[in-house]
C-alpha cells in the first residue's frame, strides 16, 4: 500500500506501511515537537539496530487461541496503517507477529494476559501485536511491560460486531528504558471498547492509542493515569477517528508530575467527519503538578465537520495542590506529608478505580503510594 494523503484529517496527515513515505523527524514537526528525540536511541532515524533482548509471552484462557506468525499473515496491518515514521520502522523491523483470537460468542472468564520483558538497553526491538475479538465475544486483555528495554511495537485490537473487548495496559519499565507505541482499536458495528492505560517506569515513553470505527453504533473509552518523576519523558498522544453514524468516544487522562525536568504530555485529537452524524464525544486530561521543575504539556484538539451531533467538547487544565484542599485536612490533625498523599491519591483514584481487575487495580494503587513516598 502506498502512502495515504491525510487520512484522518489535518492534524494527521499521512499513512503508509511504507518507512520511505516517511522523512526523519527533525522536532521541529507538529508530531515530534514536544518529543526530545535525542533520547529515541535512533527509533526514529534508522540507526537502531534490532539487536535487543525482548521477550513477549502470551497466557490465554481456555478457547482463546495464541499463535506467533510470519509477516504476510493477512491478518496483520488490516486494522492499522502506521502514522509516523517510529510506528512504520516497527511495522517494517518485526519478525514474527502475536496473533490472539477470542472466538465468536466467547466469554473468557479469565483475563488474556500479554507480558514483555526487556532484557537492557543494548539494542533494539521491534513487535507487533493483533488482538481479533469476533462478533459478539467479550475479552479482558491486561498488557504488561517490565525491564530494560529499546522497544517500538504497533498493537491492532480488532473488535467486531457487537463485540466487547477491556484493555488494561501497564508500562511499568526500569529508569533506563525507551518505549514507542501505537494501539491501534479499530470498532465494527455496534462494538465497546475500553481502554486504560498506566505509565510508570521508563526514561522516555510515547503511547500513541487511537480509534476508528468501521459501522454504526461504537463505544469507545479511553481513560489513563501517569505519573512523571525528575527526569522522565511520558507522551501520550490519543486519536479518535468518528466516521460513522452515532458512535460514541470518551477520553479521559490524569498525571501527576514532581521533579527537575519531569515532563508530560498529552495530545488529544478528535475528529467527527462529515458522515459521522449523531456523534457524542468528549474528552479530558488534568495534570497536577506536584514541585517546580515539573512541566505538562496538554493539547486537546477537536475537528467537527458536520453540524449534526449528539454532543462534543474539551478540556484541559494543569495546575498545583489545592492549599484549600491541604487546609482542610490539616486542620483536621492530618500532617502536611500524609494531607498531601491523600489529596493525589484521590485525584488519581478516581480514574483508578474503573479498572476492574482487582489485582492490577491494587498493584497500581501500591506503584502510585511508591510514587508519593520518593
Amino acid at each position: 500500500m502506498g502512502l495515504n494523503e491525510k487520512p484522518l484529517s489535518t492534524l494527521h496527515e499521512k499513512a503508509s506501511y511504507d518507512l520511505g513515505d516517511f522523512d526523519v523527524p527533525t522536532g521541529r514537526e507538529e508530531a515530534w515537537r514536544f518529543t526530545p528525540l535525542s533520547r529515541l536511541k535512533g527509533l526514529h532515524n534508522g540507526k537502531a539496530e534490532a539487536t535487543g533482548q525482548v521477550v513477549v509471552q502470551a497466557y490465554t484462557p481456555a478457547g482463546v487461541s495464541a499463535e506467533w506468525v510470519g509477516r504476510d499473515d493477512p491478518r496483520i496491518g488490516q486494522a492499522y496503517v502506521p502514522a509516523d515514521r517510529v510506528s512504520a520502522q516497527a511495522y517494517n523491523a518485526f519478525e514474527k507477529a502475536l496473533v490472539i483470537t477470542v472466538p465468536k460468542e466467547a466469554t473468557p472468564q479469565e483475563p488474556i494476559r500479554v507480558e514483555v520483558r526487556g532484557g537492557g538497553t543494548d539494542g533494539a526491538s521491534y513487535g507487533h501485536t493483533v488482538v481479533r475479538v469476533e462478533p459478539l465475544a467479550e475479552a479482558v486483555v491486561v498488557i504488561e511491560h517490565q525491564g530494560g528495554a529499546v522497544y517500538a511495537d504497533n498493537i491492532e485490537f480488532v473488535v467486531g460486531d457487537g463485540a466487547s473487548l477491556k484493555v488494561v495496559s501497564l508500562q511499568d519499565w526500569e529508569d533506563d528504558a525507551v518505549h514507542v507505541s501505537h494501539h491501534h482499536a479499530q470498532l465494527a458495528k455496534d462494538a465497546t471498547f475500553r481502554s486504560f492505560a498506566v505509565t510508570l517506569g521508563g526514561d522516555l515513553v510515547r503511547l500513541s492509542p487511537s480509534v476508528s470505527y468501521t459501522g454504526p453504533g461504537g463505544d469507545a473509552d479511553l481513560s489513563g493515569v501517569y505519573f512523571a518523576d525528575a527526569g522522565q519523558h511520558l507522551e501520550h498522544r490519543l486519536l479518535v477517528d468518528h466516521s460513522q453514524p452515532n458512535c460514541k468516544s470518551n477520553v479521559d487522562y490524569r498525571g501527576a508530575l514532581q521533579g527537575e525536568n519531569a515532563h508530560a504530555v498529552w495530545i488529544g485529537d478528535v475528529i467527527i467527519r462529515v458522515e459521522a452524524e449523531g456523534t457524542d464525544t468528549y474528552e479530558l486530561n488534568r495534570n497536577l503538578i506536584l514541585t517546580d521543575g515539573a512541566r505538562a504539556d496538554s493539547v486537546p484538539n477537536l475537528e467537527i465537520l458536520t453540524g449534526e451531533v449528539a454532543g462534543a467538547g474539551h478540556a484541559s487544565t494543569s495546575g498545583r495542590l489545592d492549599d484549600e484542599h491541604i487546609f482542610y485536612l490539616q486542620a483536621r490533625g492530618i500532617p502536611f506529608d500524609e494531607a498531601r498523599r491523600l489529596v493525589i491519591r484521590g485525584f488519581l483514584g478516581q480514574l483508578i478505580e474503573r479498572i476492574q481487575i482487582d489485582e492490577i487495580r491494587e498493584r497500581v494503587m501500591s506503584a502510585v503510594e511508591a510514587e508519593l513516598a520518593r
